[in-house]
């Protein structure tokens, strides 16, 4: 049981996802920063406060913080917009990483069905 727990531990894509999850975290932070700091302060001076987490709305005895959810959305978008650049610029390195790769490959195969074209012309000549 240790030894499979261990395997289990080593495998690369498990380490792969601790990798991605501590950089999430980070991404999180510098995207906070972001929104609170720039953006949050940018739209509500448009909207005439300086942020939006203090935007509620009083409902009976409730409080409904409408602000916190809105410094949330723009949050969302913004992540959600930089991941599909990344995503977005992975794959066209993928797609060139590949496309190189396939081009030596019909290289390799133009040059052995050359040399079998030889071989046949040379047996039958």
């Amino acid at each position: 049981m240790w030894q499979e727990f261990r395997d289990f531990l080593m495998k690369g894509n498990l380490v792969e996802i601790a990798v991605g999850l501590l950089m999430a975290v980070a991404f999180k932070d510098v995207t906070d920063a972001f929104v609170n700091g720039i953006i949050s302060p940018i739209v509500g001076s448009v909207l005439g406060a300086p942020s939006f987490a203090d935007k509620t709305l009083k409902i009976g005895d409730g409080v409904l913080a409408y602000g916190a959810f809105i410094d949330a959305v723009i949050s969302f978008v913004i992540v959600g917009f930089v991941l599909f650049l990344v995503v977005k610029a992975y794959n066209a390195a993928k797609a060139r990483q590949s496309k190189g790769g396939e081009d030596a490959e019909v290289a390799e195969d133009v040059a052995v069905l050359r040399e079998i074209r030889d071989l046949l012309q040379a047996r039958n000549g």
